[in-house]
């Protein structure tokens, strides 16, 4: 995420690398909207969505069950609380 400072004169400096990826040049208009923050993916997040739309146009996809039983599975393991504990 991108943290801008408004100036004194309400003016945003938008940084060179993101000038440079959205083409943008002076003198062209930006539109501005505001969203809910929940509503905005991590790179990481949107990696995740785009496999896995791909596995589905294959053919691919777990039940409910089986992703719930591999996110629990996946928390215990990153869980500090059950770390290098045997589960029965």
């Amino acid at each position: 995420m991108l943290t801008l400072k408004v100036g004194e004169r309400g003016q945003v400096v938008i940084p060179e690398e993101i000038l440079k990826k959205l083409s943008l040049k002076e003198g062209d208009v930006i539109e501005v909207i505001k969203v809910d923050p929940d509503d905005i993916l991590t790179p990481e997040e949107e990696a995740l969505v785009l496999e896995g739309e791909k596995q589905l146009r294959c053919g691919e996809y777990l039940t409910l069950e089986e992703l719930e039983h591999d996110l629990d599975r996946q928390d215990r393991k990153t869980s500090p609380k059950t770390a290098g504990k045997v589960s029965s």
